[in-house]
This record gives C-alpha cells, sequence and structure tokens, in this order.
C-alpha cells in the first residue's frame, strides 16, 4: 500500500459540495492499494502513521507524534497513487488494485488506525472528492508498504 502524508494545520473533503471530513492539526493521508496488498499491509501502514513523529518540539525538532500534540487524521482514498508514469504522457493503473478488492483495505486501514488512537475523519471511498488543505511546513512523507500475498482478481474498474 502506498500514502501520501501531509501535516496540516488543518484539511476538509467534500462530495458534491458537502462537507464529509474535517480535521484541525494532524495529517490528510492520501492512501491507494496495489495488486498484491494484503490485510497486513494495511495495519502496518496505519501503525506506521500513528506513530509517526513528525511534529516539532519545543527545540524544534521533529519529535512529536500525533497523540502529543493532539492531533488527527483525514484518510482519503486515492487509487491513482498506483498510477505508473513511466511511458508516454497519459498515467497507467496496471497495478492499481480494483474497487471491489480496495475498499476493504481501506477500511482496515481506517479501521486499524482508529484503533492506533487518533480520531479519524475519511472520505467517500470511490467518490470524486475535494480535497482542501494548508500544509504545516510544508511537511510532506511518502510511505509505501509491501506485505506481499496472493494476487486478488483484477475485475470491475478502478475507483478509489
Amino acid at each position: 500500500m502506498r500514502a501520501v502524508v501531509q501535516r496540516v494545520s488543518r484539511a476538509e473533503v467534500r462530495v458534491g459540495g458537502e462537507t464529509v471530513g474535517r480535521i484541525g492539526r494532524g495529517f490528510l493521508v492520501l492512501v491507494g492499494a496495489e495488486t498484491g496488498d494484503v490485510p497486513a499491509a494495511a495495519d502496518e501502514l496505519a501503525r506506521k502513521i500513528a506513530g509517526l513523529r513528525v511534529f516539532e518540539d519545543a527545540d524544534g525538532k521533529m519529535n512529536l507524534a500525533l497523540e502529543d500534540v493532539g492531533g488527527a487524521v483525514l484518510a482519503v482514498s486515492q487509487f491513482t497513487l498506483a498510477a505508473d508514469l513511466s511511458r508516454g504522457r497519459r498515467p497507467g493503473f496496471k497495478r492499481a488494485l480494483r474497487g471491489p478488492d480496495a475498499a476493504p483495505l481501506y477500511e482496515r486501514f481506517v479501521a486499524a488506525l482508529r484503533a492506533a488512537g487518533p480520531p479519524v475523519e475519511t472520505g467517500v471511498f470511490g467518490a470524486s472528492m475535494e480535497v482542501e488543505l494548508v500544509n504545516d511546513g510544508p511537511a510532506t512523507f511518502l510511505l509505501e508498504i509491501r506485505a506481499a500475498g496472493p494476487e486478488p482478481r483484477r475485475s470491475g474498474s478502478a475507483s478509489g
């Protein structure tokens, strides 16, 4: 699984003009699943994000985690994180896990993140969303967790 983690002072996600998730200080996490990802990857990604120490302490060093600063997470599914941009000018989505297989991994990630402690808001899986944020720093981090498993079926359309 892949995630883009942005340290934010605030973030929100809207679907059809209606706000469905909003946080103050914390992380906006864009998360995507790829073919071969397994539930253990969702669990590990959540554990890693919940424990990231990327907020500044009194000495200005990135040393504090979400729980230390009373932060929250806005988790937004984003299948385009699995895009292949290595050839041509159009992205290829061969590696993107299809919606029916990606949704349970996204939901598991959200559940594992909530179990780890921080308040978690979400977007709507598979929906067209508008995401607004104020990146604090700016501080943006890329995470990739590979926990290999059997190849899931590849039918349906790419979404989420």
